[in-house]
């Protein structure tokens, strides 16, 4: 059987498809902690890694290394079952929702019609193994955690949702690819459209922050209060899949942005095929990705209820507001189109 004929099963190209996605993912979890690091240190006026490899490339082997060589500890009184579910669980939903994202003109493990819904139903999920990972440590402060990471993860879905759901209104379609498409075919390469598309990016970038656990909407990961949020009882690589999966889930707010608002993978320039479409989409996504960073070492964090307040107070009635001027543009610009 030739390469073409084995390719040519379904089977065989989503497992290609998805070892690919994988691997490239989990590269890009392993050196944001690299980049972000260094960019931290930029902002801070230090140096950051630059002792392993050049530059200190070679900063994340070794501290995967490290992680695989300490021991994986369980508290005496937590539940042992639970607390060891917990972070692979969490990485599991973070992949899952990460393999429907196009990243080009057919480069895609997994193109489902409802893509979008898809992602944002895994990446709800991962609240799930977040509060089993605080209430199975058997400590206060995780407990404390989990709980506030629920309220907030909670909350910032709505609004998350309702600003995701303009470019769906516009496309009339839930399938990422489509959404993108659409987007090319109004010859649109950043906000889509002018007014109502910029403030439904600045509404689901913030409200991505807050998914993710991004400063200033880090309250669950609070330092000073909670020490490391609901990883403090974890060691070892258990402790290290939660700093992964966080940088995945980063990666994964700023390619569906890239999806949503900034025209996917398409440009001004490049031609159509499928390498310059990879190229623009790692491009946009990876600007966003850095913003993120810098945000994060350049704000200060919310309290609780200030982040609470701020979602429902401001947040969710600007988002249906911008639903209904989305219809009304539906309706009066495109004829409704």
């Amino acid at each position: 059987m030739t390469l073409e004929e084995l390719l040519a099963n379904a089977w065989v190209r989503g497992l290609v498809a998805s070892v690919l996605v994988l691997t490239g993912i989990l590269v890009v979890a392993a050196w944001a902690t690299w980049v972000e690091r260094r960019v931290a240190g930029r902002l801070q006026n230090r140096i950051g890694p630059n002792r392993v490899g050049w530059f200190g490339l070679l900063q994340p082997i070794a501290d995967a290394l490290k992680l695989l060589r300490k021991e994986v500890l369980v508290p005496d009184r937590a539940d042992r079952g639970l607390f060891l579910l917990a972070p692979g669980l969490l990485l599991f939903f973070a992949m899952a929702a990460i393999a429907v994202v196009p990243w080009g003109p057919g480069l895609v493990a997994a193109d489902l019609d409802i893509g979008l819904l898809w992602v944002l139903a895994m990446s709800g999920m991962m609240l799930v193994p977040t509060w089993i990972a605080g209430w199975s440590s058997n400590n206060k402060y995780s407990l404390v955690a989990g709980m506030r990471a629920a309220a907030q993860g909670i909350s910032y879905e709505v609004p998350l949702l309702l600003s995701a759901l303009v470019p769906v209104m516009l496309a009339g379609s839930f399938n990422l690819s489509d959404i993108a498409e659409a987007q090319a075919r109004d010859g649109w390469y950043a906000i889509w459209p002018p007014g109502i598309g910029l403030a439904a990016f600045v509404i689901y970038f913030t409200t991505s922050l807050a998914e993710a656990n991004r400063i200033p909407f880090d309250i669950p990961e609070a330092e000073s209060e909670l020490v490391a949020g609901v990883s403090t009882e974890y060691t070892g690589i258990a402790f290290g899949l939660f700093q992964m999966t966080e940088y995945i889930h980063t990666w994964l707010s700023s390619a569906v942005a890239t999806l949503l608002f900034l025209g996917g993978w398409h440009g001004p320039f490049l031609g159509d095929s499928w390498w310059a479409g990879l190229i623009w989409m790692v491009l946009k996504t990876s600007v966003l990705f850095v913003s993120i960073m810098l945000l994060r070492w350049s704000l200060v964090r919310l309290r609780a209820d200030q982040l609470m307040r701020f979602c429902w107070v401001w947040l969710v009635p600007i988002s249906l507001g911008l639903v209904a001027a989305t219809a009304i543009w539906i309706q009066v610009a495109q004829g409704g189109r």
